[in-house]
């Protein structure tokens, strides 16, 4: 289908285009990569009328060392992510994730910002990063604010952003040696995953998240409190689901998902380092 027409505007910096945006209010939407936005756009399920252009902004492409977290900016391009040195080291779960990402055309125009901003409980990266802890950081017209992954995201498609913020920042902590796995159910290798997890394991602590398990992504905190309390992989995995609202649809029910996240959170969890 076709997009309802919309004006469009390119930004030269971070603030001009939250200017725009506050400008034009809830009509207006903020364009990266586009691969989650465009595609609603041409279905008709959003209609903004205008498009602020942030692609081009590389004050906002970056992956560095700062202290005990890795800062991504918000315009970092999953193809980035899964080529940085810098997360190869300190937080190879995440680079891991990005491989798995669409296509390499997907991969080489997405980014880790419109992705996480996006919400999509079905996407790879804002599970990842809520399992890895991370710290989102938006920039609006007066000032910018620190907010946890776990409680960035509020239902399908929705987060606490406002409509005048823009995500410029996202904070992962480093892993630590920490072992991980990253797995994904799909029907085709390209397609979204039925069900998908995101995990790491480092003696006693552990970070656990689920994909496409609920309206949003899904922290399976009960997963690591058991293996915090001395339970084995398998026993701890039986409670992979035990936070989720598993949907129903075209492609798994709510009983195979729940069997998926079970088995997926096992696998991973083993090849983690669990025992």
């Amino acid at each position: 289908m076709i997009p309802c027409a919309f004006d469009y505007l390119l930004a030269s910096s971070a603030a001009e285009a939250i200017s725009l945006v506050a400008q034009h209010g809830d009509e207006a939407k903020l364009l990266a990569g586009g691969h989650s936005l465009l595609p609603l756009m041409k279905l008709r399920l959003a209609q903004p009328s205008v498009l602020v252009d942030v692609g081009r902004l590389a004050e906002l492409r970056y992956v560095r060392e700062s202290g005990d977290h890795i800062a991504i900016g918000a315009l970092t391009r999953h193809a980035d992510l899964e080529r940085s040195p810098v997360l190869a080291q300190h937080a190879p779960l995440l680079a891991l994730a990005a491989t798995h990402v669409g296509d390499p055309q997907v991969r080489h125009r997405g980014t880790i910002g419109g992705s996480i901003a996006h919400a999509d409980p079905a996407s790879d990266l804002p599970a990842t990063t809520l399992a890895l802890g991370a710290t989102y950081v938006a920039q609006g017209p007066h000032g910018t604010r620190e907010i946890p992954a776990s409680e960035f995201f509020r239902g399908y498609l929705t987060s606490v952003l406002e409509p005048d913020e823009m995500l410029v920042e996202i904070r992962v902590p480093t892993m630590q040696g920490a072992g991980f796995s990253f797995q994904k159910f799909t029907r085709r290798a390209q397609d979204w995953g039925i069900v998908g997890v995101a995990a790491w394991v480092r003696g006693t602590q552990s970070g656990v998240a689920l994909f496409n398990m609920g309206s949003t992504p899904v922290l399976a905190t009960d997963v690591s409190a058991a293996l915090a309390d001395g339970a084995s992989a398998a026993d701890a995995a039986q409670l992979a689901a035990a936070q989720a609202e598993p949907p129903s649809d075209l492609s798994a029910g709510r009983e195979y998902r729940t069997h998926l996240a079970k088995v997926l959170t096992q696998r991973a969890l083993i090849e983690a380092g669990a025992r």
